[in-house]
């Protein structure tokens, strides 16, 4: 016999090639279960129901008519050598959904019962694919890089502000202490120049001769003196910053351990960070996944493509990845093919990990390497600049690329 597997909301049928129910099932549990097993189903699984009428008539089906790959894949198991077919919106399911209220009547529901029913399922079922998406960890690590950058601004900000602040009463220190941090420090844990001194300025992890280097300067300092009023408000603010700095290293320690759990081969190719920020612009790592390496490579860059193409300008060559070291510390001729080889990488990474989770980011970094070993070596000197040719009106302008 030739059945045909149908899945709908009230639960699984198995239809003959007229139509007629064979057998069915319900689905067990209330509103909130039910949706649950049409998620499985969605997902590719096989809920108990499915099985069990599967199961009964087992003897009886000779062929097995279903609309899904994956349903198919699971019935095998339970048919064995029978066959199994997969057609989706065959002519069976479209007659079935056609007249979807007399089958409801045949198993014992009213149309309004079915139009409640259905309604309800559709909206617990929305309620878990909205909760599942939100859920993922990529979405989180997007989230974490972004308010990383945030408390980069903030910190930049601030720390501009402290410097022309406390510059006023020694700007000296501005020339001497280029790192942010320990200038601040400096600003809280000290305060005003009269206090500077070698071990104060060592305690708080400023290398001996700089500390000499300081305390020189304050001594002859040219700048104005400051109460005690003044120097509390400008250590208050520069307390505020030193919270963000130790936020920020606790914010790139989660994304680390995070991008091992999630994305581990594409951290292991561009580390956390960058791997981070590209998951971000992508909008989630099955997103990066699905993303060509063309489109990879000009990620970040979205302003400068465009550009390129309203005014047929060059295209960019690289977006955000540009962060890679191997690409900015490089010559400008060797980076769009540096870019290129990293970006093909990158794609094979996210798929990885999105689709299969096993760790290949050793393999694909050590392919990476000898793919720059050789551009760096067939393209050791920058390629001969274009020959300009002199238009009729006397205008030099560039001559056409080859």
């Amino acid at each position: 016999m030739r059945a045909y597997l149908i899945t709908s909301v009230i639960g699984p049928l198995l239809l003959d090639e007229k139509g007629n129910i064979i057998d069915s099932e319900g689905w067990k549990g209330g509103v909130e279960d039910v949706a649950s097993q049409l998620l499985t189903l969605d997902e590719g699984g096989i809920p108990e129901a499915v099985l069990d009428v599967v199961k009964r008539n087992k003897e009886k089906i000779e062929e097995l008519i279903v609309e899904d790959e994956n349903l198919a894949i699971n019935c095998r198991g339970i048919l064995e050598e029978k066959s199994i077919r997969v057609e989706p919106s065959n002519k069976v399911a479209k007659a079935f959904r056609a007249n979807i209220a007399v089958y409801m009547i045949k198993l014992g529901l009213s149309e309004d019962e079915y139009r409640k029913f259905t309604y309800d399922v559709s909206l617990a079922l929305t309620r878990k694919k909205v909760r599942k998406a939100a859920e993922k960890r990529d979405l989180f690590i997007a989230q974490a890089i972004n308010a990383l950058d945030d408390v980069d601004k903030t910190i930049n900000l601030f720390s501009s502000r402290i410097r022309e602040w406390y510059g006023l009463h020694f700007p000296e220190l501005d020339e001497i202490l280029e790192e942010h941090e320990d200038y601040v420090k400096v600003v809280s844990l000290i305060g005003s120049r009269e206090k500077i001194s070698k071990e104060p300025l060592m305690k708080i992890g400023i290398k001996e001769d700089l500390a000499e280097k300081i305390v020189s300067a304050a001594k002859k300092s040219m700048g104005a003196d400051i109460t005690d009023f003044d120097i509390d408000a400008i250590r208050n603010v520069s307390n505020i910053t030193l919270e963000l700095f130790k936020a920020r290293r606790r914010l790139e320690k989660y994304i680390d351990e995070a991008m091992l759990e999630v994305a581990p081969n594409v951290r292991g190719l561009v580390g956390p960070l960058l791997g981070a920020r590209l998951i971000s612009l992508a909008g989630g790592l099955s997103k990066l996944a699905t993303l060509p390496a063309s489109t990879i490579q000009v990620l970040g860059a979205e302003k400068a493509l465009f550009r390129a193409l309203r005014t047929g300008t060059r295209p960019p060559k690289h977006g955000v990845i540009f962060q890679y070291p191997a690409i900015h510390r490089s010559p400008r001729w060797q980076r769009g093919k540096i870019a290129r080889a990293l970006a093909a990488k990158l794609a094979i990474a996210a798929r990885i990990d999105a689709f299969s989770g096993e760790y290949k980011a050793d393999e694909l970094k050590e392919e990476l390497e000898k793919r720059i070993e050789e551009v760096k070596t067939l393209y050791a000197r920058p390629p001969p600049r274009k020959e300009r040719v002199v238009s009729r009106r006397g205008k030099r302008r560039k001559g056409r690329r080859k």
